[in-house]
């Protein structure tokens, strides 16, 4: 693996030019490929438990991944290390993303990564619950897509509604504020329950606009 270097574009992770290409995603792969794993999931589970059983059991894995986007990104994502070869990875992982924002190829997590955890959490669901696991995971991706399609937007749209303007700033906070705080991008309830809502004092100081300039996209009023 390969320190990290600048260019016009992009930071390069990798010297190896296909694990480089690894490492990126751009958003129509990201729907193609998550609405068909969607697609599958949902025909696969079909008949398994009635509506009024799997509609909470759907709500219980996407509650299961909003408890795990915040704890991967509050304890994981910004973990500093003192082993210089884990800081890299950390860097690999999460850190190039808070030095370049603005790529919008790594704005979404690639399958390289997406993937493994996946199929380890279905094995998971699938050994504690059996076949009621199925809607569980159908839940738990269909968190991880509104995740990251949330996250995408954030950086890469105007998002003006009333609710859209709530997830963007919060995620802008984190960004342009404190790195410290606002870990959730939709289970922002996470934040408040543990304490890591950035104060309304420190909020004060935040100018949508100039965000919105560093972000490429209008701002969010």
């Amino acid at each position: 693996m390969k320190g990290p270097t600048s260019s016009d574009k992009r930071l390069r992770l990798f010297e190896n030019r296909w694990l480089e290409k690894l490492t990126v995603i751009s958003v129509g792969w990201f729907v193609a490929i998550w609405s068909s794993v969607l697609v599958y999931l949902g025909v696969n589970a079909w008949g398994s438990a009635t509506p009024l059983m799997a509609i909470p059991l759907v709500g219980a894995g996407w509650l299961l991944f909003t408890a795990l986007e915040y704890a991967l990104h509050r304890y994981v994502f910004h973990w500093t290390p003192k082993s210089d070869l884990l800081a890299q990875v950390v860097f690999v992982m999460h850190g190039n993303h808070h030095l370049q924002p603005t790529d919008k190829l790594r704005a979404l997590m690639p399958p390289i990564v997406s993937f493994p955890i996946g199929l380890a959490v279905a094995a998971l669901l699938d050994a504690a619950f059996g076949t009621a696991g199925d809607w569980m995971l159908f839940g738990f991706l269909l968190g991880y897509v509104a995740y990251d399609l949330t996250h995408y937007a954030s950086h890469h749209a105007a998002m003006r509604g009333p609710l859209a303007t709530v997830f963007k700033r919060h995620h802008m906070l984190h960004h342009f504020i404190s790195e410290n705080g606002n870990y959730a991008v939709t289970g922002l309830f996470w934040d408040r329950l543990f304490g890591t809502k950035i104060k309304a004092s420190d909020q004060r100081t935040f100018r949508p606009s100039a965000a919105a300039r560093v972000e490429g996209v209008e701002p969010a009023e």
